[in-house]
């Protein structure tokens, strides 16, 4: 290869390879005090907290409907966070593969605990444990709805919208 030609090809695989890492999604392992500040901080946004694991076949069905909920509302009042249930140790391979396939470009945190019964109860007390689970907050934390089942098709933005009315 020409010598003034080398550096060129190289400098442009490394300003390829830093643009592509940088749309990489960042996933934030958090304890339950994480979570609860996520979800009793204020916002001027509606916030909609779902948990999922990758492991889960119905929480896999209905996550197209989260994200076709964020990219529709994000730039007007949602604030969409998916919590993970995935165990920490299959963050590398599995999660992080999974979030990047998806596309996911809204916020995702694995929930690192091990003692679901510590804390299932602080987010909502009707909550089983089961997921999926979703949980909506208004903004101002004005109001709260928790949904402890998986959403039929199209069923989402319906319960949102409602929820924010």
């Amino acid at each position: 290869m020409n010598r003034s030609i080398k550096p060129l090809v190289i400098l442009l695989f490394l300003v390829c390879f830093s643009a592509s890492k940088s749309h990489a999604q960042d996933i934030e392992v958090i304890k339950y005090p994480d979570l609860a500040k996520l979800i009793s901080s204020q916002s001027d946004k509606n916030k909609v907290i779902n948990f999922w694991a990758t492991w889960c076949r119905p929480c896999i069905k209905e996550l197209p409907q989260f994200l076709e909920l964020y990219n529709k509302y994000n730039d007007e009042n949602l604030e969409l966070s998916l919590i993970s249930f995935d165990f920490v140790e299959d963050l590398e391979n599995k999660l992080k593969p999974f979030v990047a396939k998806k596309n996911i470009e809204a916020k995702v945190y694995l929930l690192d605990e091990t003692d679901y019964n510590a804390f299932i109860d602080k987010v909502d007390p009707s909550w089983s444990g089961a997921i999926p689970a979703t949980l909506m907050v208004a903004k101002g934390n004005s109001k709260r709805k928790f949904i402890e089942k998986e959403f039929a098709e199209d069923e989402l933005e319906k319960v949102y919208l409602n929820f924010i009315k």
